[in-house]
């Protein structure tokens, strides 16, 4: 996440080299340098922070109009999505995202057209995951990811599945080994404790003179 996090902040304010390799061939025909990156636009650069900030799908990001979004109660109210009606809440992060965010047509995220939204954010996060050094991560291993931080930090498998918009429990089963690693945690303390405290260390042999 702190690669990820870099290669945002870099795409977004210098660029992203298309190379990563420094003894690449070179060619007359290619760009100079320093006009050799890819620089990620407002809207993009939003678009995968809201991503990885909501633990939303790709299309939920990407088809999101300014109506459907209530900053003052921190809700994203959409009227359609994968499974029907859906309110994603909005933690700190997500809201700041969008209070930040500049407003140029009914979506939010904008595409060619200030009135049809972005239709995918393949080049950007490929730059990216390049620069970032994750290799075979996809966009949606960002809603994978949410919700293994949410049950790894034993919030409960129900408002994890909330979160995510899940309608089968069985959706969000697949995440059950991650709720219960704090209770694992816990009970192996207690049981180092305990086991430190009937096996104490041995009482030192004097040494002889």
């Amino acid at each position: 996440m702190e690669r990820l996090g870099t290669a945002i902040r870099e795409g977004e304010t210098v660029g992203i080299a298309w190379r990563n390799d420094s003894d690449a061939p070179k060619s007359k025909h290619l760009a100079k340098e320093e006009n050799q990156r890819t620089l990620l636009s407002p809207h993009a650069a939003a678009a995968l922070r809201l991503l990885i900030f909501t633990g939303a799908r790709l299309r939920e990001i990407l088809h999101l109009r300014w109506e459907h979004v209530d900053l003052g109660r921190g809700l994203l109210l959409l009227p359609d999505s994968k499974t029907g009606r859906k309110t994603i809440v909005l933690n700190r992060p997500a809201l700041e995202i969008l209070k930040a965010h500049r407003r140029i047509g009914p979506f939010v995220i904008v595409g060619d057209k200030l009135d049809q939204p972005r239709t995918d954010l393949k080049k950007p996060w490929s730059a990216v995951c390049r620069h970032a050094g994750l290799e075979g991560v996809r966009l949606h291993d960002l809603r994978h990811t949410f919700a293994s931080i949410g049950a790894g930090a034993s919030l409960g498998l129900p408002i994890v599945a909330k979160l995510l918009g899940h309608s089968q429990p069985q959706t969000t089963a697949r995440y059950a080994h991650l709720d219960a690693d704090p209770l694992h945690r816990a009970a192996n303390l207690i049981g180092e404790r305990i086991e430190s405290a009937m096996n104490p260390p041995a009482a030192a042999t004097p040494t002889e003179t």
